[in-house]
C-alpha cells in the first residue's frame, strides 16, 4: 500500500511539472518535446506498477510493468520471430506495394478526369470495406503465411494515400500553372517541379496514417489464419492460454514499431518538405 501511496503521489508531481514546463514561456521546445513525455511515461508506468501492487490484481486481468518486462527478457527469440513474420515481411511489404501503387494511381487519376470519376469512387467503397470480412477472403486467396497479410496492408493503405496525393496534387492555383505555361513548361515538367512539391504534404500525411494501419491490418489478418509465429497469432493464442504478460510484450513490441514507423516517416517528411510552413519552428 506504501507502494501505491508514493506512486500516486509521484506521478501527481509529475504532472504538475510537466505542466509548468509545457506552459513556461522560456521553455526549449526541442527539450520539452522529449523530456515531457518521457518523464510522464516513465510516472505512468510506475503509478501502473503501484496500482497492480497495492491493490493486489491478478496477473491474469492486468499484470504489473516488470512482469511484462521479465517475460520480454525471456521471451526475445519468439518476439524476433513474431517482428520478422508480422512486420518485416507482411506489414512493411503490403505498406510498400500499397502506398507505391497508391501514389501512381493517384498520378493517373490527376491525369484523367475519366479515371477522376471512375477509380475515386471505387477507392470509396474499397475503403469502406470491414477488415474482418475482407481478411478471410485474402487468406483464402493468398494462403495462410505472410503473403495474405501483405494483401489486407495494401488494401488499407492504399485508400489513405491515393485520396491524400490526389487532393495534393490539386493544391497548385491558377496563377502558379499559367506561370508555368509561359515558361513553356510541358505536363511533366509541371508536375515534377511544381505539382508533386507542392503536394508532398498531403502525401506524407497519407504516408503516416497509412504507416499505423499497415500494422494494424498485419496483426489483426493474422487473427484469421496464420502460421504457428506472428504477432496477432501469439496474442490470440496468449489471450486463450491466459499468458497476458506474454500479450503485453507484444503489445509493447508493437507499439515501439508503431512509433518508430510513423517517427521514421515524420523525419523523412521534414527532410523533404523543409520549406513548408508547417515545418518552420
Amino acid at each position: 500500500m506504501n507502494l501505491l501511496i508514493f506512486s500516486v503521489i509521484l506521478w501527481c508531481g509529475v504532472w504538475a511539472m510537466n505542466r509548468q514546463i509545457a506552459n513556461s514561456p522560456d521553455r526549449d521546445d526541442r527539450a520539452a518535446r522529449i523530456f515531457v513525455p518521457v518523464v510522464l511515461g516513465g510516472a505512468t508506468l510506475f503509478l501502473w506498477e503501484g496500482l497492480v501492487t497495492g491493490l493486489g490484481v491478478s496477473p491474469v486481468i492486468l499484470p504489473a510493468p516488470s512482469d511484462i518486462a521479465a517475460t520480454f527478457a525471456a521471451s526475445t527469440a519468439t518476439l524476433w520471430e513474431d517482428f520478422v513474420q508480422t512486420v518485416l515481411k507482411g506489414a512493411l511489404t503490403g505498406y510498400v506495394i500499397g502506398c507505391t501503387a497508391a501514389f501512381v494511381i493517384a498520378v493517373l487519376i490527376d491525369r484523367s478526369s475519366f479515371l477522376t470519376r471512375g477509380l475515386l469512387p471505387i477507392g470509396n467503397f474499397v475503403a469502406a470495406l470491414p477488415i474482418v470480412g475482407i481478411a478471410p477472403i485474402l487468406v483464402s486467396w493468398f494462403g495462410f503465411d505472410w503473403q495474405s497479410k501483405a494483401a489486407v496492408v495494401v488494401v488499407m493503405v492504399f485508400f489513405p494515400v491515393l485520396v491524400n496525393t490526389v487532393q495534393g496534387l490539386r493544391e497548385t492555383d491558377a496563377m502558379q500553372r499559367d506561370l508555368m505555361r509561359t515558361y513553356a513548361a510541358g505536363y511533366l515538367q509541371t508536375l515534377i517541379k511544381l505539382r508533386l512539391p507542392a503536394a508532398m504534404p498531403f502525401v506524407f500525411n497519407g504516408l503516416k496514417i497509412a504507416s499505423t494501419l499497415a500494422l494494424i491490418g498485419a496483426i489483426v489478418a493474422e487473427y484469421f489464419g496464420s502460421p504457428t509465429r506472428g504477432m496477432g497469432f501469439r496474442i490470440s493464442t496468449g489471450v486463450g492460454s491466459l499468458s497476458i504478460d506474454l500479450v503485453w510484450a507484444e503489445i509493447a513490441v508493437a507499439a515501439i514499431v508503431g512509433t518508430l514507423l510513423y517517427g521514421g516517416v515524420s523525419w523523412i517528411e521534414k527532410a523533404v518538405t523543409f520549406w513548408h510552413p508547417s515545418q518552420r519552428r
